[in-house]
């Protein structure tokens, strides 16, 4: 049976089939009347997005929805967000979608009220700097993801594309982090199957470089080593059945699991797929798969021990070589690209990415340190 729980930790969560009816009692629970719901373009129009309108409606909330978001959100995206949350009078966000909408909602509910002259870049997750902005301002946020990938859910930070410079930045606040989210499986039903696969492996890459971060966090080792073990059992079960709930309920978990554990840090594999992501749209967490097998080669000296203790603990035999076999195994079902090549990354931008790789706030959680010369030998052999 899939499970029906209520867990704390790290936000109250609301998990299990069909609670997305409860969804315009969270709302009120929290103060809001005039909820703004964003969500991507192509969920706009799609069933489940009409259900839990119209279980708004049937509560009597004065709702509007935001859906102009793209791929990877911008400052542009964020703007026009905050014009129709201003325009409408809203008092909260309600976050829909994948980590594309769920980022750019809170992006929307953090600044719509900041004074004056603060930059969202000036919030960027860097020392204290989310102290810059007025915590007071930030609006109530509620998580609904329809996807089981980012974690954003469960998270005190969101992603945007600097449209720019094409480089991703982490956006930080602490009160970031939603009141309530929910959780219903039912709701990723749904997805089409690279959409399932892309988001499966960024819950794997999720746990996997958080287990694999050099710093100290026993309750992120821990989290993150059960949630490979439920990706390795259950993504290729949803890609096969996408109508397989109790499969779709454990990668809801496991993704809610690897953003909590990545607190603990990421590494190259993050580094590596932002910048690719940024400058050429690609799906993050299918992007995070491309590299996954080459950023285990590169990290294999620090990592070789804790590695084979996770696949005797997720159930594969054969150690580091095992685990890299399984990794390779799961790309192969879920029709990953070969490499960043077959992405249509070309070769003249590797001194780029590699610049932007570096500057990426993930590197810094990488168990071997990354340097010019060998993150641009990563970039190649990914290619």
């Amino acid at each position: 049976m899939t499970p029906t729980v209520n867990w704390s930790y790290p936000t109250a969560i609301k998990f299990g089939v069909g609670r997305i009816a409860e969804l315009a009692d969270h709302a009120k629970s929290i103060g809001l009347k005039k909820p703004l719901l964003v969500t991507d373009k192509a969920l706009a129009s799609l069933p489940i997005t009409a259900t839990a309108l119209d279980v708004l409606d049937k509560a009597g909330m004065d709702r509007s929805v935001f859906s102009e978001v793209d791929p990877n959100p911008n400052e542009a995206n964020m703007a026009d967000g905050i014009a129709v949350y201003l325009a409408g009078g809203h008092d909260g966000v309600i976050c829909f979608g994948g980590g594309s909408a769920l980022d750019l909602g809170k992006m929307i509910a953090l600044m719509a009220h900041q004074k004056p002259g603060l930059s969202v870049w000036d919030l960027e997750d860097i020392g204290d700097w989310y102290t810059r902005a007025d915590a007071t301002k930030i609006a109530p946020i509620i998580a609904v993801p329809t996807t089981a990938g980012t974690g954003s859910e469960v998270g005190r930070a969101g992603v945007l594309t600097n449209s720019a410079t094409h480089k991703k930045k982490i956006i930080f606040h602490p009160k970031l982090m939603p009141a309530v989210t929910i959780c219903d499986p039912a709701l990723t039903v749904g997805m089409p199957r690279f959409i399932t696969a892309g988001t499966g492996m960024d819950a794997l890459a999720h746990c996997l470089e958080a287990y694999c971060s050099p710093f100290y966090h026993p309750m992120s080792q821990g989290i993150a080593l059960e949630g490979m073990r439920l990706v390795f059992g259950n993504l290729p079960k949803v890609y096969a059945n996408p109508n397989d709930l109790d499969a779709r309920a454990e990668m809801m978990s496991a993704a809610a699991m690897g953003a909590v554990a990545f607190q603990k840090g990421l590494g190259a594999i993050h580094s590596l797929s932002h910048p690719v992501g940024a400058v050429y749209g690609t799906h993050h967490g299918t992007t995070n798969a491309v590299v996954m097998p080459m950023v285990l080669d590169f990290n294999r000296h620090a990592i070789e021990d804790r590695i084979s203790a996770a696949a005797a603990y997720v159930g594969i035999k054969g150690g580091f070589d095992g685990f890299r076999a399984a990794v390779m195994d799961l790309r192969a079902t879920l029709a990953i690209p070969a490499n960043l090549t077959a992405m249509g990354v070309k070769p003249a931008d590797m001194d780029m990415l590699t610049d932007m790789a570096l500057e990426d706030p993930s590197c810094g959680g990488n168990p071997v340190v990354m340097t010019r010369a060998n993150t641009r030998a990563l970039y190649d052999a990914c290619m």
